[in-house]
């Protein structure tokens, strides 16, 4: 036995499981009486929020929620978002956003999938939610938010958001994780066959990846971060636990706009924002009187399709700087980041551009990345050119996909989370995606199934082939582009046509913006050859 073993034993005075809860406890401590929350004419310190967040956990308590219980949120960039990123946990139970862009149907799945026993939803979501609750088949606690920024919708249920929290104790005496592998959310990725999987976050992995944002971004004290982001969305990257732990501003903003946007960073004069390209192309068009709102140093982390050199060179002359990122689902959000280097200032802004464009290096707070075979899980060279597949592992890739371990085991074949995106490795180890392995095309950020599209393509009566693909946007990234045979009887069809169709069964953001009529490529066993109409789309 090592002398380092020999009496040295872990208890509770010097080991303690790891969790963000442990972020907004310090800050309500520290800085009590600092700004927490912007919304609107709402203007809330930490002891505030705590206070509400503590009143959440109490009430949910009451109500019968109880640790390992699946507490559900549809809900815009709000106030009560962020409280649920603290107020669920509190009580151990599990917090599972929902994209608030999907149908009924598919929050139907998630809230029966996830065993959702409790839903926080918003006016605005009313048709959707009161469709997914009528199939769920058993009861569910629903909880209504009247967000004054909204002011219209239908309640959801006869219990009101800040009625619910009047039931629970500001001082309530929350629990702290017996093991910081238990779980703390739940967020639902768009697989490419199927229903969406689950991924499982742990309380480890949260707090490792909120410092990760903070230490790669170097954001500093006090931080005023505007959401861009969906908080939906990867729990909004971590950032809700990110900010608070930095004693920061939350300013909330229910939906993309530009204007809004501008006006927020005057005002309140915001320091950090995350997103798509999508949101950064937005502010360069806008008129040059707006753009000059922007008076003071603002960041901006992008992650997705890197903006394109044009729009890189705008953002910076409004004042913007870009840092650009990337992760997954399955990885609490950014895990790389194409980490700047000072000299790099001197070269053109094309040259910037097509570094910028590039997915990085690791977080320091995970332990692997790695371009590699897939078969034989053998390292690519660092050569620029040789294709693999991105591989990671560490503290902040998720427990796995819930209910599904084969797909988990799948996952992690080899020892590596598997991302299933295709890229090469430069000779300095900076990491740049090719192409995708599952054909996902990222829209404005948001992941979109092929598989999911083509199958309702197939649906339509005068469909006789299909296939969809990414094709280039400038505002959006990519749009999903369908190339379509028809039938015989029904030469007819037009574009309009099939768009109208999509959009009957469809969310909006998977509805293909073009629609291709034509015979498909195909190899010599049938497969239709989708780099062909890749090429082909991006002719368009």
């Amino acid at each position: 036995m090592s002398i380092f073993e020999q009496g040295l034993s872990r208890s509770s005075v010097n080991h303690i499981a790891l969790s963000p809860l442990s972020f907004i406890e310090r800050t309500a401590a520290v800085y009590p009486n600092y700004p927490a929350v912007v919304h609107g004419s709402i203007r809330r310190t930490w002891a505030e929020t705590y206070a509400r967040c503590r009143r959440l956990a109490s009430a949910l308590a009451g109500r019968g929620i109880k640790k390992g219980d699946t507490v559900a949120v549809m809900l815009p960039n709000i106030p009560a978002m962020l409280e649920a990123h603290f107020g669920v946990p509190m009580i151990g139970a599990v917090l599972n956003t929902l994209n608030v862009r999907l149908d009924a149907e598919a929050i139907a799945f998630m809230l029966q999938h996830g065993e959702a026993k409790a839903l926080i939803t918003d006016r605005e979501f009313y048709d959707v939610i009161h469709a997914a609750v009528g199939m769920l088949g058993y009861p569910i606690l629903v909880i209504d938010v009247d967000d004054p920024e909204y002011g219209e919708g239908q309640a959801a249920s006869d219990l009101d958001y800040e009625a619910f929290l009047a039931e629970g104790d500001p001082a309530f005496a929350w629990s702290w994780p017996e093991d910081e592998w238990q779980a703390i959310s739940l967020n639902y990725t768009s697989g490419t066959t199927g229903n969406p999987k689950g991924v499982v976050y742990h309380h480890r992995g949260a707090y490792l990846n909120a410092l990760g944002n903070q230490m790669t971004w170097s954001m500093g004290q006090q931080p005023v971060y505007l959401w861009t982001l969906p908080m939906f969305h990867c729990n909004g990257w971590c950032y809700p636990w990110t900010v608070t732990a930095l004693a920061g501003v939350h300013v909330f903003l229910r939906r993309v706009d530009p204007q809004k946007i501008l006006t927020l960073i005057r005002d309140e004069q915001v320091t950090h924002m995350c997103g798509a390209p999508i949101v950064l192309n937005a502010l360069v068009n806008m008129p040059p009187e707006a753009k000059a709102a922007i008076d003071h140093p603002v960041h901006a982390m992008v992650a997705g399709a890197a903006p394109p050199a044009k729009v890189i060179g705008a953002v910076e002359e409004m004042g913007i700087k870009v840092t650009h990122v990337y992760g997954l689902t399955e990885v609490y959000g950014p895990v790389t980041v194409c980490a700047w280097h000072d000299e790099w200032d001197e070269l053109s802004l094309d040259e910037r551009a097509r570094i910028k464009a590039r997915q990085g290096v690791r977080y320091p707070t995970l332990e692997g990345v790695m371009v590699g075979d897939p078969k034989t899980m053998e390292p690519t060279p660092r050569d620029g050119e040789t294709i693999g597949e991105i591989f990671m592992r560490g503290n902040t890739v998720m427990k796995g996909y819930l209910k599904n371990p084969s797909a988990t085991e799948e996952a992690f074949a080899g020892g590596w989370f598997h991302t299933g995106d295709l890229a090469v490795c430069h000779p300095d180890g900076y990491v740049e995606i090719k192409d995708r392995l599952k054909d996902i095309i990222i829209s404005g950020g948001e992941n979109i199934s092929t598989i999911e599209v083509e199958g309702v393509l197939y649906r339509h009566q005068g469909v006789l082939e299909a296939a969809v693909v990414a094709r280039p946007d400038e505002r959006w990234g990519e749009t999903p582009c369908a190339f379509i045979t028809l039938k015989a009887d029904h030469q007819d069809v037009c574009e309009a046509d099939i768009i109208a169709f999509c959009r009957e069964h469809l969310a909006a953001f998977k509805v293909p913006k073009t629609v291709v009529f034509t015979q498909l490529p195909k190899t010599s066993t049938g497969k239709i050859q989708k780099y062909v109409l890749r090429d082909m789309a991006k002719a368009l």
